[in-house]
């Protein structure tokens, strides 16, 4: 059958087992919430996450896109680390996101950049992770936390669920820096936090030092990262979605209770909780300058994951317990 021009094989076929859904049902969600979902990743690149068994069964990450791709879909140059590059899937329109979808991608991790414009980065990415013993709730008492301090900076942040445990929080910035400094700004926000509430929430990288606290993983904002994005279903066979939500929604939430077969009727009734973030575009010039007087007061970066260069001012790359004793 051909939805949105792109012919979609074995609509049948069952993607998330525990709702019976199927493929056809997944390519409907997204024709439902396609404004919202467009709005947040037109024009970024896209890392495909494949199931072609549906979720439960086998997957793999896929950057590149295949040589046997139609000669329509539009596709940008990304960089890995190390330099490696790809041509990678440009979410220009909903017939690209089915074409994927026609492949079995259940999950859209996404660029934090746009094709048009890869060297300036428009998206500060908040990761709430939760560490073993946390729950839900403590989550929530975090996310607030920061939507409060971003105020105080007078950013203006947005929330979602992950489809997952965790929670997103996003702020969309001006387009005036890269990533470098955009994570140089999300390692300022994960210590003043943790200087402020030290019971519960962590910038410590290594999971050894986190102990029973939130996270706040800046390092999803280094350069070449990506991030589980809005709208998405995730790869669960209930078929969960990450979903936008109003922060006076926050606290009542069910993150499972949001999926593929409940999600459109909610934006119906609700609408877009991210609706106007793309014309208010913030400054990343507070952040900067809290990590500069971090810098100023003798403080080294923090350390970067294991597949990045060694970075200038950065700590040696060693879990503290494995660290050499310092001669005296």
């Amino acid at each position: 059958m051909i939805v949105e021009g792109v012919e979609i094989t074995h609509p049948e076929k069952v993607f998330f087992g525990k709702i019976g859904a199927t493929k056809l049902d997944l390519v409907r969600y997204y024709q439902a919430v396609a404004e919202p979902f467009l709005a947040t990743v037109r024009g970024r690149p896209l890392l495909m996450e494949r199931y072609p068994e549906g979720a439960g069964g086998k997957s793999f990450f896929q950057k590149r896109v295949p040589k046997s791709a139609p000669s329509w879909l539009q596709t940008t140059v990304v960089s890995t680390p190390n330099g490696t590059t790809s041509d990678a899937l440009v979410a220009a329109d909903l017939a690209h996101v089915l074409w994927a979808v026609n492949m079995g991608c259940l999950g859209f991790h996404v660029w934090p950049i746009h094709a048009a414009n890869p060297s300036v980065t428009d998206e500060l990415r908040i990761d709430l992770d939760p560490s073993p013993g946390i729950a839900f709730p403590q989550i929530v008492e975090a996310a607030l936390l920061v939507r409060d301090f971003l105020a105080e900076d007078g950013i203006k942040a947005y929330v979602k669920t992950t489809g997952s445990r965790g929670l997103h929080i996003y702020v969309r910035l001006a387009e005036r820096w890269d990533g470098y400094q955009v994570r140089a700004g999300a390692v300022a926000l994960a210590r003043e936090l943790e200087r402020r509430h030290p019971a519960l929430i962590t910038a410590k990288w290594w999971k050894e030092e986190r102990g029973q606290r939130v996270f706040v993983d800046f390092n999803q904002n280094a350069p070449h990262k990506t991030v589980f994005g809005a709208w998405c279903a995730r790869p669960r066979v209930g078929g969960q979605v990450s979903m936008p939500i109003g922060w006076d929604r926050l606290e009542t939430v069910d993150p499972d209770a949001l999926t593929i077969q409940t999600v459109p009727s909610l934006v119906a009734e609700q609408g877009d909780a991210w609706a106007g973030m793309n014309s208010e575009p913030q400054s990343l010039e507070p952040l900067l300058a809290r990590s500069e007087r971090d810098m100023a007061a003798g403080l080294m970066d923090a350390p970067w994951p294991p597949v990045y260069p060694k970075m200038p001012n950065e700590p040696p790359r060693v879990a503290p317990s494995r660290a050499r004793p310092i001669e005296s």
